[in-house]
């Protein structure tokens, strides 16, 4: 699907055939197994392609609509792609229809390579880090809407534990708006996670609807593990019994617990408050 690394590719090469194979190969994409076999994964649209180039991430392939890409912006891409040694496939609408997302489709696409993380030393882990660990995340929308808020917040990065959703599926890099491409991603079995831990020299703060310290009150004086648990089991009580702090959102209505996202996003910013500018 892609030239050597770093050898400049030839010119856009026009694709009109749905049974293209190049086609087919980006199309299998959609599927977990080809994502986790080949590594690589789509992105969409030129406001997360933008931040992919910010981030250093050069495409395995580009895929443009016909016509779309004379000048501008979209030619920038062209230019970046073939410089980078990437495949660029300009397309008719058919081919787009199936290549692109159904919900707000977009007139250019690009495929990566996925990029993840080794665990760094918890020796050394800083003051200023903030870890955001989270269990068998079920929800893509729910798992990209972190991952954004991650980068906005300007935390460390997320580790995934146990059987998460994938990042990298199409739905989630859309709701990451371009961050899957800035925030470092780690993936941990839960006993990998529990023996790097063990190492770890800051606090280990999680929410859980049996804890009693109010989320607000909580002012962690050195580097930060957060551990937030699936949509809806929460946090397990393996990963529970590890925490300094159990923590909980106060509510005043009928319900006991919060989107996974809303929650992720209130706490993030109330531990990372001291290091935002105002």
């Amino acid at each position: 699907m892609t030239q050597r690394a770093h050898e400049p590719a030839s010119a856009p090469k026009p694709i009109t055939s749905l049974q293209n194979e190049k086609v087919k190969a980006i199309r299998a994409l959609e599927m977990r197994k080809v994502r986790k076999e080949t590594g690589l994964f789509v992105a969409e649209g030129a406001s997360i392609l933008i931040t992919a180039r910010e981030h250093g991430f050069a495409p395995e392939t580009l895929v443009f609509k016909t016509g779309t890409a004379p000048s501008g912006v979209a030619r920038g891409f062209v230019d970046w792609a073939l410089g980078a040694g990437a495949e660029c496939l300009e397309v008719n609408e058919a081919v787009l229809g199936k290549l692109a997302s159904k919900d707000n489709p977009q007139n250019m696409l690009a495929v990566f390579r996925q990029r993840w993380r080794a665990a760094r030393d918890a020796t050394k882990a800083v003051s200023a880090e903030l870890w955001l660990v989270l269990e068998e995340v079920r929800d893509s929308g729910n798992l990209g809407t972190i991952i954004r808020t991650v980068d906005a917040v300007g935390a460390s990065g997320v580790i995934l534990i146990g059987n998460c959703c994938d990042p990298y599926a199409r739905e989630c890099v859309r709701a990451t708006m371009g961050s899957v491409f800035a925030v470092p991603l780690v993936k941990m079995t839960r006993e990998a996670f529990l023996s790097w831990r063990a190492a770890w020299k800051g606090e280990i703060i999680g929410t859980h609807l049996d804890g009693q310290e109010d989320f607000r009150k909580v002012q962690p004086g050195g580097p930060v593990l957060l551990l937030m648990g699936s949509e809806g089991p929460g946090l397990s009580d393996e990963l529970a019994r590890t925490c300094t702090h159990l923590i909980k959102i106060p509510m005043a209505g009928q319900l006991d617990s919060l989107n996974l996202a809303v929650a992720a996003g209130l706490v993030l910013y109330q531990l990372r408050g001291p290091n935002l500018a105002p």
